[in-house]
């Protein structure tokens, strides 16, 4: 009788959107790579079973009992016998990350070369037409070197999955766990299904100044609004996002502008649309509606009162709504403060109708446990035909929603 592995109790622990997932890690010889036992861990926690393939030399760095331990599963580290295992792994498991992707196995994949259990098992992956996800990790200049740029080439030409590097100095880093394995999610789940399509985000609050220190703002984070570039990147999109100040929140996104007033922001969302040309767009920031009618110019004392007038700030959904492309996509997000469901509805879709979007995203900032400085949400989301309510899941899962909704509007209209 085979007992079950005390390891597996983890599954699903954290979310079961990977429920039913079955995915193989690959790793090669990179001193970084003992960061992949956390990797194994936390796919796991999202649901999905994970089992480990070792290049000869990886285990030389970190022992294979070391992984077997952390998924409960047997690892695949010697030379594949009459079993052939990695016929079966490519087989019987959804998709197949390399974390870390070492210079030697990227240019091997490249030109077919299987030497190794890794290689192997990921040219079958590739064969079998299932995602194969990549995590190059090597110093810069070998990353850099024609060869190895001619091979991530014929890789990307073979649909296979590359994670974009993040330099520390003069090495392609280890990106943080949640980072790579919320892109191995989006892999295993929609693939690169947002191809040469282009994305703009609004995220974060915005900051109207009473004085050269104070400052009228909200507790929004920008976590929504990063969750959805971050996700409509990994899927293969074009992205750009222009956000206010962020507190808390990473991402890895090349095209961003950094906007602190509603007024700045307001301006780089409308140069954006002319010159991006989004296919969707997500207006996911807080932007304050008031600003002060003056300024003071110099920090005011505190030991006296003040009157302050405010006006409103100029509407960046309004100016959108008039700016984008008859075949794009309008996506708005309201925070209400509502007594039920009906009610937040109702207020979603009167701001909805008064700037002709397409979709309108509401949450009910009411609540504590949700919305705003919280990593997860619960949401309503209307089409202009159906609505869809969420649940309380994780920011990265609702982004995944919003951008399916804003996906199958598109083609819609088209």
């Amino acid at each position: 009788m085979e007992l079950p592995h005390p390891s597996k109790e983890i599954i699903g622990e954290e979310s079961d959107v990977l429920l039913g997932k079955r995915i193989v890690l690959g790793v090669t010889s990179s001193v970084s790579l003992y960061k992949s036992i956390d990797l194994a861990r936390t796919l796991m926690k999202r649901g999905a079973e994970v089992t480990v393939v070792m290049s000869e030399e990886a285990t030389r760095l970190v022992s294979p009992e070391l992984f077997e331990w952390a998924t409960g599963n047997k690892v695949f580290h010697t030379r594949f016998g009459g079993e052939v295992g990695h016929i079966a792994l490519s087989e019987h498991n959804d998709a197949m990350v390399i974390a870390p992707a070492t210079a030697n196995t990227i240019a091997k994949l490249a030109h077919g070369i299987a030497d190794s259990p890794v290689t192997l098992t990921a040219l079958s992956f590739m064969g079998a037409g299932k995602p194969l996800i990549l995590l190059p990790t090597m110093h810069k200049q070998l990353y850099t070197n024609p060869p190895i740029q001619e091979a991530l080439r014929k890789l990307i030409d073979s649909k296979v999955i590359i994670h974009t590097p993040r330099f520390e100095g003069n090495r392609l880093k280890y990106p943080e766990v949640w980072e790579i394995a919320w892109h191995i999610e989006t892999a295993v789940l929609r693939g690169e299904d947002l191809k040469t399509l282009r994305v703009l985000a609004t995220a974060g609050p915005t900051r109207e100044y009473i004085d050269r220190v104070r400052f009228i703002s909200n507790a929004s984070t920008g976590k929504m609004g990063v969750s959805i570039a971050m996700e409509a990147l990994f899927r293969g999109a074009y992205v750009s996002l222009i956000h206010g100040p962020l507190t808390g929140v990473e991402h890895t996104l090349n095209r961003t502008i950094k906007t602190v007033t509603t007024e700045e922001m307001y301006n780089a969302v409308v140069e954006e649309i002319k010159n991006f040309n989004p296919d969707l767009v997500f207006l996911a920031a807080a932007p304050a509606d008031f600003t002060p009618l003056q300024k003071a110019p110099e920090k005011l004392p505190s030991d006296r009162e003040y009157e302050i007038k405010l006006k409103p700030t100029p509407k960046i959904a309004e100016a959108v709504s008039k700016l984008i492309s008859e075949r794009s996509v309008l996506t708005i997000f309201t925070a209400e403060v509502a007594e039920d469901d009906q009610q937040l509805l109702e207020k979603a879709i009167a701001k909805m109708q008064k700037y002709r979007a397409h979709i309108v995203v509401a949450n009910n900032v009411g609540r504590e446990d949700i919305g705003f400085a919280s990593p997860f949400n619960e949401v309503i989301i209307f089409d202009g035909e159906k609505t869809i309510k969420t649940g309380k899941r994780r920011k990265e899962e609702i982004a995944r929603t919003i951008i399916d909704v804003a996906v199958k509007k598109l083609r819609e209209m088209r």
